[in-house]
């Protein structure tokens, strides 16, 4: 068994397997709270930027669906008139600094959700190990822009926040306890302190005085490389087909796919994956089915075979945007509890 499975495993349940982290995971629970305290009281400085900043970010490790659902609040905020700007860590690429995300930028080096929201969000993308930098440079670049949204930031307490939206996923809290011996990057209560909760999936025990719901919404296929090619599910019925994931949770994709009637065989990777032409020696001869986030590094790659891709549109209800909004110009109107 891989680390990657092992780890996986252990945080399904308090058992055995999750034990010898125990000792481990109160240290980190201590120092995180620790942290959190130090910026409550003061002694750990939090830095505003000249933008009012919304923080999308979740309490667990893993995919909780927050780029898709910062990718719709940024166009739900577009659409409203608004011209926001988003500030992400670029994890996976090698940007030491901050620096924009050009449209033709490389994953690998700005990271490939950076790169994906820069294709699909229509708005200025900075990345950065410094969110506070990251942002004050994308505000002197880009003088327009009025909100500034942080991808997963939700732990990044030196960027002084507005409002936090928290995302989560109950199929990714696993046994509830704290990194490393479990998922969780704060503990649960951490949810009722941020100022929205987007739920999902299902989660009836998760309570919150503004509750949204998340549902992710398949478009049709793309030909890798040629967006303007497109297909259906029923056009790939019944042909010798591929899915491969690199994602927080490659489940649900292939589940995804599976709702859509096809039958394939499941490739999964690690979140981040940096693929190479390698990792496909069933290309030939057969349909190779992407993410978007997988997609955006292997565009550039010399792939022989079919590549398609399936986009996924995030859908919230209530409108989050007009409850972000509502609250940004300190108004309770618009928000409704799910």
């Amino acid at each position: 068994m891989g680390a990657r499975a092992w780890v996986a495993r252990a945080w399904r349940s308090r058992g055995p397997a999750a034990w010898p982290l125990l000792a481990p995971a109160l240290l980190f629970a201590a120092l995180s709270a620790l942290r959190r305290l130090a910026y409550r009281r003061g002694w750990l400085r939090a830095l505003r930027v000249a933008r009012p900043v919304v923080v999308v970010g979740n309490v667990n490790a893993g995919g909780s669906g927050k780029t898709p659902l910062t990718l719709r609040l940024a166009q739900d905020l577009r659409a409203r008139g608004r011209r926001p700007g988003i500030v992400s860590r670029g994890y996976g690429g090698q940007v030491e600094s901050h620096r924009e995300v050009a449209p033709d930028a490389d994953p690998r080096q700005v990271g490939d959700e950076p790169a994906l929201m820069r294709a699909r969000a229509g708005c200025p993308v900075w990345v950065g190990r410094d969110r506070v930098a990251a942002a004050s440079a994308l505000i002197a670049a880009y003088p327009e822009v009025d909100v500034i949204l942080a991808d997963d930031g939700l732990q990044h307490y030196r960027l002084a926040r507005d409002l936090e939206i928290a995302v989560v996923d109950p199929l990714l809290l696993g046994n509830r306890w704290p990194l490393p011996a479990g998922p969780l990057r704060e503990p649960l209560a951490r949810l009722a302190q941020a100022d929205l909760m987007v739920v999902h999936g299902s989660a009836d025990r998760l309570t919150h005085a503004r509750r949204f719901t998340m549902r992710l919404v398949p478009g049709q296929f793309y030909r890798l490389g040629q967006p303007e090619l497109r297909c259906s599910a029923a056009d790939l019925a019944g042909q010798r087909l591929h899915a491969v994931a690199g994602i927080g949770r490659p489940r649900r994709f292939f589940d995804s796919l599976r709702a859509l009637g096809l039958t394939f065989a499941e490739h999964e990777f690690p979140d981040h994956h940096e693929y190479q032409s390698r990792d496909f020696p069933y290309a030939d001869g057969a349909i190779v089915l992407l993410t978007e986030k997988d997609a955006v590094k292997c565009v550039r790659l010399a792939l022989s075979g079919q590549f398609w891709v399936l986009p996924v549109e995030a859908e919230v209800e209530p409108d989050l945007a007009r409850c972000v909004l509502a609250l940004l110009e300190e108004r309770t109107d618009g928000c409704t509890p799910a």
